[in-house]
């Protein structure tokens, strides 16, 4: 009996883990301001007809806090690797030198910090969503063992725990961000 309790157990707190590192793929999708490669971690190259990441095309660097570099390893690809930055849509204008695509990341402005921290606001809140949807699965799996109302209403509060202990790590997750983003 107790080892269903801690596979329940166990499978909530792998859930949840997943949704922080989900959140954390998220939060590094939200620039705040320093240029960095992961701003291009979503851009998908045509390349020999399947969409392939950027990083497999091409070295991708930050010569300063305010430029991305992308040196493909096929010249070729440059008008490709152009189209998908564009393509990705998020707020940046390439420009090429013929070896390489230049792309500088504008400094932040006050209001467009605000936006952005409203953002990650709003996917931390998802995280938190996210979490609960964990603690309610398992109190689901957990009723339909049969054992003990003492022994469940111990392992629900155990779920419960497990769900404040990722709400909390949520929250400073998001307070780093913010910090990351008003940041000038």
């Amino acid at each position: 009996m107790n080892e269903e309790i801690d596979f329940i157990l166990d499978t909530a707190k792998e859930a949840m883990e997943d949704t922080l590192s989900y959140l954390g793929k998220q939060f590094n999708n939200i620039r705040a301001g320093k240029a960095s490669p992961l701003m291009l971690s979503t851009v998908k190259v045509e390349y020999y007809g399947s969409l392939t990441p950027l990083n497999q095309v091409g070295n991708v660097s930050t010569p300063d806090a305010h430029t991305l570099t992308v040196r493909p390893f096929e010249k070729s690809l440059i008008p490709e690797i152009e189209k998908a930055i564009l393509a990705a849509n998020l707020g940046f204008n390439p420009s090429n030198n013929g070896e390489s695509v230049i792309i500088n990341v504008p400094i932040l402005t006050e209001e467009r910090r605000r936006d952005l921290a409203k953002q990650a606001k709003a996917e931390a809140e998802d995280a938190k969503v996210g979490v609960r949807n964990e603690r309610k699965n398992a109190n689901n799996d957990l009723k339909k063992l049969d054992i003990s109302e003492d022994l469940q209403r111990n392992t629900e509060e155990s779920i419960q725990q497990l769900t404040d202990q990722y709400v909390v790590r949520i929250d400073k997750m998001l307070a780093e961000k913010e910090k990351e983003i008003m940041t000038v």
